[in-house]
């Protein structure tokens, strides 16, 4: 049992509850188990270790007194800063970009998925100081040692960016595949369907109960990472192509983003998203925000996304609504109200995907074509 204490430090600009709740999810996701809290607040963050010297001291007391393995920060640390905890506390130090890149790292199942978090993992060690952790016990694995990050260790920056330069040109061949699988789609004059949302928002559930997939769903962070696509009949409407796609997060890294290009470009090329919401989540409104942030970032900001506002069975004022689809003032389908656990209005957004397929330039390309 990897024993770890969380820092959780309150700048005031996001909320503080709900995102010490994820910091604890993300924690045990990775395999660590949460033993001690350290939670502040500041106006600005200090160059040398992040937190003030009244709460590095404060937490040094709680790591020896707690039997501590890690130290796990909700926050980006610089490397400067990284080293120098690690060095104060005499415990490995892990911040929230290499974090989640380990949960990837664990979650990978796919070839292509296991190329992309090798490549965003050693972008992420090519930033750092290689050597921070060699006056601290040797240990083989753990959190934020996972994967390449283990054999990679060691060795020099030359050897990673030569490494980096082998992982992109085998991911630009798979892109290269997808290009080539989505222009038959387009001659096919197929409608292109993506779920996106945040992380554990219901994505493969959805995807499941709309494909009859047993695709993995589980009620945890990160449970899909590959992307998965399948054709679905849709009475009116014709054949549709969903894809199930990975989930985002506040605060996703960079790495990340770059490194899932060639899973994240499927969302790019989509005709229409289906974006899920956790709707029984107290800062959904926020959730949303986030996602349609990385969709900025990838450029899919202006694709035609419809709100799925799922697990209404956790929300009695919901599921007990009679309207389950909302329109905007021109009657077009903004949201629709769902749980994908239970089944009740999957109809709906049926009808709403086969209303905005009818309306898609794919389909009366195809209705010429017969």
């Amino acid at each position: 049992m990897i024993n770890a204490a969380l820092v959780n430090i309150d700048f005031g600009n996001i909320d503080f509850q709900a995102s010490l709740k994820e910091l604890r999810l993300l924690a045990i996701s990775a395999g660590a188990h949460p033993v001690l809290t350290l939670t502040g607040r500041r106006s600005r963050l200090s160059a040398t270790y992040f937190i003030g010297s009244g709460k590095l001291e404060e937490l040094r007391r709680g790591v020896q007194d707690n039997n501590i393995n890690i130290v796990i920060f909700n926050h980006i640390l610089s490397p400067s800063q990284q080293s120098n905890l690690e060095r104060a506390l005499e415990r490995r130090v892990v911040d929230r970009t290499s974090l989640i890149l380990d949960i990837f790292a664990q979650r990978a199942r796919s070839h292509e998925g296991k190329l992309q978090v090798e490549l965003a993992q050693l972008q992420y060690l090519s930033t750092r100081l290689i050597r921070a952790w060699t006056h601290l016990e040797r240990q083989k694995g753990g959190i934020g040692l996972r994967g390449p990050g283990e054999t990679q260790l060691e060795t020099d920056r030359r050897l990673i960016n030569e490494r980096i330069k082998i992982l992109r040109r085998k991911l630009r061949k798979l892109q290269n595949q997808h290009s080539m699988q989505r222009r038959q789609r387009k001659e096919n004059c197929t409608l292109s369907v993506s779920l996106i949302g945040y992380t554990n928002a219901g994505k493969s559930t959805l995807f499941n109960a709309l494909t009859k997939v047993q695709a993995h769903a589980a009620d945890q962070l990160f449970a899909t990472l590959d992307t998965m696509s399948r054709r679905v009949y849709f009475r009116g409407a014709g054949n549709v192509v969903i894809s199930d796609t990975v989930g985002f997060i506040r605060a996703l890294p960079h790495q990340l983003i770059a490194a899932f290009f060639a899973t994240l470009e499927e969302i790019t090329h989509a005709d229409l998203l289906l974006h899920v919401v956790d709707a029984s989540s107290s800062v959904f409104v926020a959730q949303i925000e986030q996602v349609n942030n990385v969709l900025h970032e990838i450029g899919a900001a202006s694709i035609p996304q419809l709100l799925i506002f799922n697990k209404i069975d956790q929300k009695s004022e919901l599921e007990n609504s009679a309207n389950l689809v909302e329109r905007d003032k021109y009657g077009n389908i903004t949201r629709v109200f769902l749980s994908a656990q239970t089944g009740q209005g999957l109809d709906a957004l049926r009808e709403a995907v086969t209303e905005v397929a009818i309306n898609s330039e794919a389909f009366k390309l195809n209705q010429n074509q017969h």
